[in-house]
């Protein structure tokens, strides 16, 4: 396992942006999480909301079941951490562990994880993840956001990258695939 150089980007990355201040959201705390991956494109269907405002922010994206696939298997725990540089950005991930594991540090990267995913003529090498963004330590506590954590799902399709920009601000937020 090569561990990536800070000069590299993995291939999923994300910036964060504070609305209320104008500038990138520095330090904030972020996980990285694979849910499932799925055998057939046509199994994995996408829909993104964004809106500047509370009630009606949300980004989602769900994995469902095809007649004409398998239904997503659910994927071996693999966390990743990690927290935004002074632009605001993240673009190496470092393995979970918790404070309750069992002492044993994972060593893995997310490459690693992709490139252990299984491939198949029936599997299309699409993989759901999930980001959670640590918004109430970013903004000093639960009571100064109405989002202490806010969770973006989205589909990974083979070889290749996302980056998920976050524009955030205590009371709405909003995401979308950037380039």
């Amino acid at each position: 396992m090569a561990l990536p150089t800070p000069e590299a980007k993995d291939r999923i990355t994300c910036h964060v942006l504070d609305t209320t201040l104008g500038q990138p959201a520095r330090n904030m705390r972020v996980k990285l999480e694979l849910i499932s991956f799925s055998g057939n494109p046509s199994s994995t269907t996408s829909t993104s909301t964004s809106s500047t405002t509370a009630a009606t922010t949300e980004a989602t994206t769900s994995a469902t079941a095809s007649p004409a696939g398998p239904p997503p298997t659910p994927a071996p725990n693999r966390i990743f951490e990690s927290q935004t540089d002074d632009d605001g950005r993240i673009k190496v991930w470092l393995p979970y562990s918790s404070a309750t594991s069992s002492g044993e540090v994972p060593v893995y990267t997310l490459e690693d994880v992709f490139g252990g995913l299984p491939h198949s003529e029936n599997n299309s090498g699409i993989s759901r993840w999930t980001l959670r963004f640590d918004s109430a330590g970013y903004f000093g506590g639960v009571d100064k956001t109405f989002y202490p954590e806010v969770e973006v799902s989205f589909t990974v399709r083979e070889g290749e990258r996302y980056h998920v920009p976050l524009l955030l601000a205590p009371y709405a937020y909003s995401t979308y695939r950037g380039s």
